[in-house]
């Protein structure tokens, strides 16, 4: 199992903007903080900013700040927001699916009991957790 680029940058995005709590914070500095491309980040902003997760502000001050406080964001929550697109296997592509051992194989119910702890655990965490007496974390990502 591999997190897509799109799931990284949301929870660096995320830890940039809880180290900065209280301030907007211009996308180009999570950006190079970050080692992220700026045009790759704005589509995450966006989805993020959609889902609520983020709150942006237009013009020349403008830029991101949370949408809600840190300890009421869920990586469970951010993961499914940028990773249930993907299906897990081919087993779970719905229409998609043309294995042919759909029928009689067992992997599928071995696959989805994983998830389902994958995700409980991931839902137990939430972004202020990663940051809280994280003072190495809180240095690198804090806007001076």
């Amino acid at each position: 199992m591999r997190l897509t680029t799109r799931t990284n940058l949301a929870m660096r995005t995320l830890m940039f903007c809880a180290a900065n709590e209280g301030r907007i914070v211009r996308k180009q500095d999570v950006a190079e903080t970050c080692n992220a491309s700026e045009n790759h980040l704005a589509q995450v902003i966006h989805l993020l900013a959609q889902k609520g997760f983020l709150k942006t502000v237009r013009g020349r001050a403008g830029g991101l700040m949370l949408g809600r406080p840190a300890d009421r964001i869920t990586v469970g929550e951010v993961f499914r927001t940028f990773e249930a697109v993907l299906p897990f296997a081919e087993c779970f592509a719905g229409t998609e699916n043309h294995c042919p051992l759909v029928g009689a194989c067992r992997l599928k119910c071995v696959l989805s009991e994983a998830l389902d702890a994958f995700y409980a655990k991931l839902d137990s965490v939430s972004v202020a957790d990663l940051m809280c007496g994280n003072d190495d974390l809180q240095h690198i990502l804090k806007v001076a």
